[in-house]
């Protein structure tokens, strides 16, 4: 009996353990292949193939597959995959696993090859729904913790056409010299991307989701774009989730709009280009902080950061201690910059040379409407002083916003001494590829010798006024030459300089001022000037100086759209003497090059009749019809009122 039961008990035991035995000698992981290809294709949404499934277990479970594929989704070929890799080996720390955390102690690639694929419709291989990166906010712990990542041969061969790129990066690591140790993460990349030829290399740490504060990530990139390099180094904390970055960025580039590939925004042309600055990712933005460089001849800080989300979003905080306004002239589509600016390239330099030959002097440059709205943009920018010859600004402040393509400046605003003239302006992409534009233009005290010091013309007081455009057109020119609107202007007190006779003197002297009789400087007693915009012609309305002993007007049109001037200018003394004749001023020509003279004849017309001429007076009955408003001026007001001046 003792004997039987002992059988049974053995029996009992022993088969089932036998059984386990003989299932552990004959089972073949590969029996698992059908349940990893039918989860990873669900995970990736692609098909995924495994030729060889082998696990280790033990206290660190080994994973090696062969054969791995993951395919392209419908509509590219089946040959090449998206990603094959012959061999791929994981390591995953046992213990760990019984509480739920996945450590991954190492991950092993031998010779993976990855082929992406951008056609021109906006179709692509590689958009696979993995998640985006969480940055600082990034929960600690979260996801697997991977060690250290060893790649042998892997290459990843990139065509997108929407890039205009062709380049192929080689993978590696390198292994540890010394005794605990890791792996270095090693890349080049070679060929073409931005249709100019691309370079890098890049070495990083050993491993992929490092959240040790105190063993950060490093990172050392060198990359060559064209004329374009960009150097960046430092650390990472959390290379998966990009928190934690200390990175120090510098770029170098003859042209600000080069960038535009590499970091997803249409940026305008610039002169030659550097900055430097801390490189972080937060919030999924892309943040470029600290930054202090040259562009031109003008300096530049702030900070720039550029969204990773569907639509690409950039917004810049900048300020410049000192600007050239040449270098900004990108943004109205001139040509910018100024020949002579170091680091110039020789198309620069010819762009520049045929903007100098050109008789036309606002820009003709279509404004490029696709390409603004490939992104959200917004712009603060404030510069404390402004050079460029001629120019009568201190200090410029603006906020710009492009959304959905529509520009909106809200406002510009340029200081003149101690006033200021300020643009608020939306542009609005039309249907047929043309930008519909309203802008309000306002005069704040605007400082006169300021004005005609750069004018070669002295004077004091201030300006006040207010203006207004509609228009459409593809280039600011265009605009112009299409525009409706309408301009006027007040003086607020002060004295002047004979602007007339300064000019006049250009070509004739100082005799030409004697023979005006107006003196160096005179007290202003108003100024009104009320102009008018029809079809880009911009006429002469009321044009009024009346000082102490003298009145001027004007009359004319200059035509925007063509850049032409046609205007009159009269200087008449409120006291007849024979060493003031009256005489008419004719201003013609082109914006670029314009002719200043006295009109053909007008003096010795004049001096014939002097006996018996009295003084001749602007159309005063139209000066009620201003709308002044805009400065403080009583006399003008008292002019407007009466129509009537002083005899």
């Amino acid at each position: 009996m003792a004997t039987r039961r002992a059988w049974r008990w053995g029996l009992g035991v022993g088969l089932p353990l036998a059984a386990l035995a003989l299932l552990a000698l004959l089972f073949r992981w590969d029996w698992l292949i059908p349940i990893v290809e039918a989860q990873a294709s669900a995970r990736l949404g692609r098909p995924v193939t495994l030729q060889h499934l082998h696990v280790s277990l033990g206290r660190t479970i080994t994973v090696t597959a062969e054969g791995l594929r993951v395919g392209n989704p419908p509509g590219f070929p089946d040959d090449p995959p998206f990603a094959a890799l012959p061999r791929t080996e994981v390591q995953v720390a046992f213990r760990p696993l019984l509480s739920g955390q996945v450590v991954i102690p190492a991950v092993t690639l031998d010779n993976p090859q990855v082929e992406m694929i951008g056609r021109a419709d906006g179709s692509t291989n590689y958009a696979l729904k993995l998640g985006e990166p969480a940055g600082e906010g990034a929960a600690p712990g979260s996801g697997p913790q991977i060690g250290a990542l060893r790649i042998r041969d892997g290459r990843v061969h990139a065509v997108i056409a929407g890039l205009q790129a062709d380049f192929a990066v080689n993978l590696n690591t390198e292994e540890p010299q010394g005794q605990g140790q890791e792996p270095a993460l090693l890349a080049e990349a070679r060929g073409t991307y931005a249709a100019q030829p691309i370079t890098a290399r890049f070495r990083g740490g050993a491993v992929l989701n490092l959240r040790d504060a105190e063993r950060p990530w490093p990172v050392e990139l060198h990359l060559a774009n064209g004329p374009t390099r960009l150097d960046l180094q430092g650390t990472v904390r959390d290379p998966v989730n990009l928190a934690g970055a200390d990175l120090r960025l510098e770029v170098r580039t003859p042209d600000m709009a080069l960038l535009s590939p590499l970091v997803g925004v249409p940026m305008t042309a610039t002169p030659p280009f550097r900055a430097t600055g801390r490189l972080d990712y937060a919030g999924g933005r892309f943040r470029f902080t600290e930054v202090e460089g040259k562009v031109g001849n003008s300096d530049i800080a702030g900070a720039f950061t550029v969204s990773t989300g569907d639509r690409t979003d950039f917004t810049a905080d900048l300020r410049s201690r000192r600007v050239d306004l040449a270098d900004l002239g990108g943004l109205i589509g001139g040509t910018p910059g100024r020949a002579g600016t170091p680091g110039q390239t020789a198309e620069q330099r010819r762009q520049l040379a045929r903007a100098e030959a050109s008789p036309r002097l606002i820009p003709t440059t279509p404004i490029n409407l696709p390409r603004l709205q490939a992104a959200d943009i917004h712009v603060r920018y404030a510069a404390d002083s402004i050079r460029g010859r001629g120019i009568p600004f201190d200090g410029l402040e603006m906020t710009l916003d492009i959304v959905d393509g529509v520009i909106r400046l809200h406002p510009g605003k340029f200081r003149v001494g101690r006033g200021e003239i300020s643009a608020d302006a939306t542009l609005t992409p039309q249907p047929d590829g043309m930008l519909k534009a309203s802008t309000k233009i306002e005069l704040r005290r605007v400082d006169v010798s300021r004005l005609l010091a750069a004018a070669g013309a002295g004077g004091a007081g201030s300006l006040g006024g207010v203006g207004h455009v509609e228009t459409t057109g593809r280039s600011l020119s265009e605009m112009l030459g299409n525009g409706d609107g309408g301009l006027t202007l007040v003086s607020v007190g002060g004295n002047i300089s004979s602007l007339l006779a300064d000019l006049s003197g250009l070509q004739f002297g100082r005799a030409l001022l004697s023979a005006l009789g107006i003196p160096d400087r005179t007290p202003i007693e108003c100024l009104i000037g009320d102009f008018g915009l029809r079809n880009g012609a911009l006429s002469v309305k009321t044009l009024l100086l009346d000082t102490e002993s003298h009145i001027v007007t004007g009359s004319g049109i200059a035509g925007l759209g063509q850049e032409r001037l046609d205007l009159r200018l009269r200087t008449e003394s409120k006291h007849f003497s024979i060493g003031s004749l009256p005489t008419t001023i004719a201003i013609t020509g082109s914006f670029k090059d314009p002719a200043i003279a006295p009109e053909a004849g007008e003096l010795a017309a004049r001096a014939g009749a002097a006996v018996g001429l009295g003084v001749l007076f602007p159309p005063l009955a139209l000066l009620p019809t201003i709308q002044l408003g805009v400065g403080e001026n009583s006399q003008c007001e008292r002019l407007s009122r009466s129509g009537q001046g002083k005899r």
